[in-house]
């Protein structure tokens, strides 16, 4: 490893728009549903209910975490709701799975969603086998990243020193609570950030494209 990554013993992704393209518009399916689902139970239109879920999104870490404060809806009917999308703009990412599973240590997912779609995308990608364990929302006790307790949570469970772990998100406001605590952190910058603010000083390193720069490090090894 580079002399920067040299500490690292476990690799902790996010899942959406991080373990794949956010040019897939994957993600975009699942924004879709949600609006419908908050249209449905708060009965208004798509235009305010969109209007509703993004609020919900900055104020609450996410748009369920807001529904579940202001509205208190059931976690799994919602999560089953809109994640019940097709996947098939997803495919086997076969670099990706390759560097992956040459990095040294522990490999796991941390996710926002839950991990019965978590598994599901993996699949479509190859990324099947490739990781220890998902850490989901439902693990975070429901209180989403960036909620510190959420950061906690993964290290607790996997038992973690976060000085030897990396942390990567296409969220830069998910790297703060990281960062925080000692990790060292990715940002995948590729334009998915809904919430961007100009402090980037949390941020170890910038990359567009996760299998690039994982390519990328593994070659200077």
């Amino acid at each position: 490893m580079p002399p920067a990554l040299a500490p690292i013993r476990t690799w902790i992704f996010d899942l959406d728009n991080t373990l794949y393209p956010a040019s897939a518009n994957l993600f975009a399916r699942i924004d879709a549903r949600m609006t419908a689902y908050v249209a449905r139970h708060l009965g208004i239109d798509d235009d305010d209910a969109y209007r509703v879920q993004k609020d919900y999104f900055l104020h609450h870490g996410t748009t369920l975490s807001g529904m579940m404060a202001e509205h208190d809806v059931d976690p799994h009917h919602f999560l089953a709701d809109v994640h019940d999308i097709e996947m098939d703009v997803l495919s086997v990412d076969a670099p990706l799975v390759a560097s992956i599973a040459r990095l040294p240590g522990r490999k796991l997912v941390f996710t926002n969603g839950d991990t019965p779609y978590a598994l599901k995308v993996l699949d479509r990608l190859g990324l099947g086998d490739s990781f220890e364990g998902v850490h989901d929302i439902h693990a975070m006790a429901l209180l989403p990243k960036p909620h510190p307790s959420a950061y906690a949570g993964i290290c607790a469970a996997y038992d973690l020193d976060p000085a030897t772990c990396l942390f990567a998100d296409d969220m830069a406001r998910n790297l703060t609570p990281a960062k925080a605590i000692g990790m060292t952190t990715v940002w995948i910058d590729n334009g998915s950030e809904q919430a961007a603010d100009s402090a980037r000083d949390h941020i170890d390193f910038t990359v567009r494209d996760l299998t690039s720069w994982l390519t990328g490090i593994l070659e200077e090894a």
